[in-house]
């Protein structure tokens, strides 16, 4: 299955208004998190990629990360309805909608005003140099199982 890029402009418009289709009270099709604490969750990644968390895993787990997870994260493959997710990225306490949405906006936003040559060659934390594809592949499959775990 191939994505579409977060680098075009029909694709980052047809998320944000996908985006503007969820609220406090949506319900969840799968899994624990309300639609706050997803955002929230959503963002995390972002605060690793733009250096706003530095609390990675050991070198070993990265290198592990790295081997076995790599082609899952930014593969062709869309995730698995209540997949693992990272220690850090879980949410358990409640989260502010408002503010979580202004943030996930904002760094989609961020990335898409950057471009995708802006994107190609990049670092990632634990996966290491991915091309612009790979990092469209990560944000869009990401944000689209969570906005799918919500019927949006």
């Amino acid at each position: 299955m191939t994505f579409p890029s977060i680098f075009l402009p029909e694709t980052h418009a047809a998320m944000m208004a996908r985006l503007d289709t969820l609220a406090p009270s949506t319900p969840r099709l799968w899994g624990s998190m309300t639609p706050a604490q997803m955002l929230a969750h959503v963002n995390v990644s972002y605060e690793y990629t733009f250096g706003e968390r530095t609390d990675t895993p050991p070198w070993i787990m990265r290198m592990m990360l790295k081997i076995f997870m790599r082609s899952l994260l930014v593969g062709e493959k869309p995730y698995a309805k209540n997949s693992r997710t990272a220690p850090s990225m879980v949410m358990k306490d409640a989260k502010d909608f408002a503010v979580e949405m202004k943030r996930l906006k904002n760094y989609m936003q961020r990335i898409y005003d950057e471009g995708e040559s802006a994107w190609d060659g990049r670092k990632q934390v634990t996966l290491g140099v991915l091309t612009s594809k790979e990092w469209s592949n990560l944000y869009w499959k990401h944000l689209d199982h969570h906005l799918r775990q919500f019927g949006v």
